[in-house]
């Protein structure tokens, strides 16, 4: 009985081996149509600030690119690129300029992804789940036009850069004829603070073409910055939302 056994443990192992992905390479880019919402506020003695969206929706350019491989202790690579836009009105005193009645201001936010992950369920009943680490560094520049420190037209802008770590989730179910649909989440949250990053799509590939399959895809993306803890300054609640479509390629 236990020869039986280890014959079928090793049958199954070696089945699954057989089966593995020995290299897939996937990549896509396409157009998020986000819109924003949101406030900032920043309060202190003597200052009192305010930042409004105009909740606006403009189209934003988007790439990722991802490699899975056959190592198993180290991670596959999932590298994304997308920025956010943001217009509104910005008035009051804040720490370093103040404004008079009520001046145009702008804030962009580069994204660069870097997500190390592992596959959890490899293609199982058609079904794949990956669990990872998400370092995304944010880029992000804000300008403010208008009458300024009482001198009129006039410009104030500053910059910075941060990286934030979020848990990476990402579940896919592929379906016969070269259709699939995915979802992928990525997130950190403490208290009235959190980033969110949703996606939620579908997707179409071309396995008819040989070797190198074309496709396309077209979802829904949804990112929160919140920022709201006691004793600080400033408090952020900023929210892109839209559809996308874009086309990929998968080897």
């Amino acid at each position: 009985m236990k020869k039986i056994l280890a014959t079928l443990a090793c049958g199954v192992v070696f089945a699954s081996v057989g089966n593995a992905d020995v290299l897939k390479i996937e990549g896509g880019a396409g157009v998020w149509q986000q819109k924003s919402s949101g406030d900032v506020s920043y309060t202190e003695t003597g200052y009192n600030g305010e930042y409004k969206s105009d909740e606006n929706t403009i189209n934003k350019g988007y790439v990722w690119f991802m490699i899975k491989h056959p190592v198993p202790i180290l991670p596959n690579l999932r590298l994304e690129y997308v920025s956010v836009e943001d217009e509104g009105d910005v008035s009051g005193r804040f720490k370093n300029y103040a404004v008079t009645g009520v001046a145009n201001a702008k804030l962009t936010m580069d994204q660069y992804d870097i997500v190390p992950y592992y596959n959890i369920l490899d293609n199982i009943g058609w079904t794949t789940v990956d669990l990872g680490l998400d370092l995304k560094v944010i880029e992000s520049s804000y300008e403010a036009h208008g009458t300024i420190d009482t001198l009129p037209n006039t410009t104030y802008s500053d910059s910075s850069s941060v990286v934030v770590p979020l848990l990476y989730v990402r579940a896919r179910v592929e379906f016969p004829y070269g259709m699939a649909v995915e979802g992928n989440a990525k997130y950190i949250g403490y208290g009235n603070t959190h980033v969110i990053d949703t996606i939620a799509k579908f997707d179409y590939t071309m396995e008819f073409v040989p070797v190198v399959h074309p496709a396309i895809e077209v979802g829904y993306r949804y990112q929160s910055y919140k920022y709201d803890e006691d004793g600080e300054d400033t408090t952020v609640d900023l929210k892109f939302s839209g559809f996308y479509a874009g086309i990929m390629l998968r080897y």
